[in-house]
């Protein structure tokens, strides 16, 4: 009986977000119907190793430390790659700021368990308590909050990359990046683009390209001209390409690019292509504009997706909901630490 209660257990989470995912892809939610999904599955497979789960819990606690350690580690070198590699600008310190904030929230994590453990400085265990964990304890907490919710994002992104899709499309929406001495198409951006075309070419039936992107101020031609003369160098006809030339915004790529697909008559199953990381933000736009589509991601640089992650994690917790969602969660961890502070 018991093993029977356990596999549901886990398939009653894979249920629920199999049923949410298939109704709309973009929903926050189900990043964490998918984690607890997951969570579900390793407690069964922890109950179905019987005499070996002290052996299984060894091995993927150590997995689990050893990339916990290595993270803030990770992310700070990355952050110095990126800086060298593209720049000093805000969004490129973003790797190098959460590494750092994740190894303080590390450091705090240490000295918070170390101090109620140990008692150090010859202290008693109260005072090692009240003088050392209870004060770090909500910058501990604060962090493991803020990377716990991370990594949910991230497995979530990383899911929208792996699962199957249909390939009989009608439209591919192409998103703009910024162009090279203001004509030339970047490596970012090119790699959207050949990654649309990987899509044109499986198509059954070759869908309409619309290479979407504005002019910027210090461009020469939009973005759309530029990726548009890129296609056609790769032998696509004339007919199979309609440009959108005047959005500014990855909101208004959508919303110009639905309005051309709406003044053509026949079947409009489509596609967007942008690089991996921004998949799911691009997905939300697409829900909000009543745009069906499906969400395909072109490859990046390794070291440029750590930031580009980190980027679009913050650009989803600013939106008025989740924010407001995001603060409750961490009212809620802070609450006893709150209440102790006024009594």
């Amino acid at each position: 009986m018991a093993d029977l209660l356990f596999v549901l257990f886990a398939l009653f989470f894979w249920g629920l977000f199999y049923f949410s995912f298939s109704k709309d892809r973009s929903r926050y939610r189900n990043a964490y119907l998918l984690f607890m999904a997951l969570a579900a599955t390793y407690v069964t497979i922890l109950y179905f190793s019987g005499s070996y789960i002290t052996e299984v819990l060894i091995v993927t606690g150590g997995l689990i430390f050893i990339a916990i350690l290595i993270v803030p580690f990770f992310l700070i070198f990355n952050g110095i790659v990126m800086l060298k590699k593209e720049g000093h600008s805000l969004a490129n310190l973003l790797s190098l700021f959460f590494g750092i904030l994740i190894g303080i929230g590390e450091i705090a994590t240490f000295i918070t368990v170390f101090a109620a453990s140990f008692s150090p400085g010859g202290m008693t265990p109260d005072e090692a308590i009240e003088k050392i964990s209870l004060p770090l304890a909500p910058v501990s907490i604060s962090i493991i909050y803020i990377s716990m919710s991370f990594l949910i994002f991230m497995i979530y992104t990383l899911f929208l990359q792996i699962v199957p899709r249909k390939k009989d499309f009608d439209y591919i929406i192409i998103h703009g990046s910024g162009l090279i001495d203001g004509d030339r198409v970047s490596k970012l951006l090119s790699d959207r683009i050949d990654k649309a075309l990987e899509v044109y070419h499986k198509d059954p039936t070759p869908p309409i390209l619309i290479p979407s992107g504005g002019k910027g101020g210090n461009e020469t031609v939009s973005e759309a001209e530029a990726m548009a003369g890129y296609i056609r160098s790769r032998k696509i006809p004339e007919d199979r390409v309609i440009c959108e030339d005047r959005s500014t915004t990855t909101y208004e790529n959508l919303v110009n690019s639905k309005a051309i697909i709406d003044s053509r008559e026949g079947e409009k199953y489509t596609a967007l292509v942008t690089s991996n990381y921004h998949v799911y933000r691009a997905l939300r736009y697409c829900r909000k504009i009543g745009l069906k589509c499906t969400g395909i991601g072109s490859r990046v640089a390794f070291y440029y997706w750590p930031s580009a992650l980190i980027r679009e994690y913050i650009a989803v917790h600013a939106e008025p909901k989740h924010l407001i969602i995001f603060i409750l969660g961490w009212l809620f961890l802070m609450w006893p630490f709150i209440t102790t502070l006024f009594n």
